[in-house]
């Protein structure tokens, strides 16, 4: 196992962005992550016939699970690949594939733990269209 990071996101971060500079300011390549917090909106994705389809939720809602792994493409840049349940104020749930723009509310906390040694990579699959994980 390798190091472990504690970080606080603040408000109107952009969450996919933020949890991929908290990598890259740590050094983390190949890793896993969670999250709790609150967004001010989310914008998820399901993957549909090859291709991301999008959703906006209004807020504030509450990041009741945020969960994810960090790896590297082919060029070495890391991609960070979450999935997002979040709460309105009536308790519903709403999931999927955190994309970008949604936006951190009060506040989110992001604890990062690298696999030191272990070599993640992402690689373009034509048939999903997706970039897949790959373990070396």
């Amino acid at each position: 196992m390798g190091k472990i990071g504690v970080f606080r996101l603040l408000e109107n971060d952009d969450l996919l962005e933020s949890i991929k500079k908290k990598a890259q300011e740590s050094n983390v390549s190949a890793g896993a992550f969670i999250l709790i917090g609150s967004i001010k909106h989310a914008v998820l994705g399901y993957y549909k016939d090859g291709e991301y389809q999008t959703v906006r939720f209004e807020g504030p809602l509450e990041v009741a699970a945020c969960m994810g792994n960090i790896a590297v493409d082919e060029n070495g840049e890391e991609v960070v690949h979450a999935h997002l349940v979040v709460t309105n104020e009536k308790g519903e749930a709403f999931g999927g594939h955190l994309m970008k723009d949604s936006l951190v509310g009060a506040t989110a906390e992001l604890i990062m733990i690298e696999a030191a040694g272990i070599n993640m990579v992402r690689v373009f699959d034509e048939k999903t269209k997706l970039r897949l994980l790959r373990l070396g």
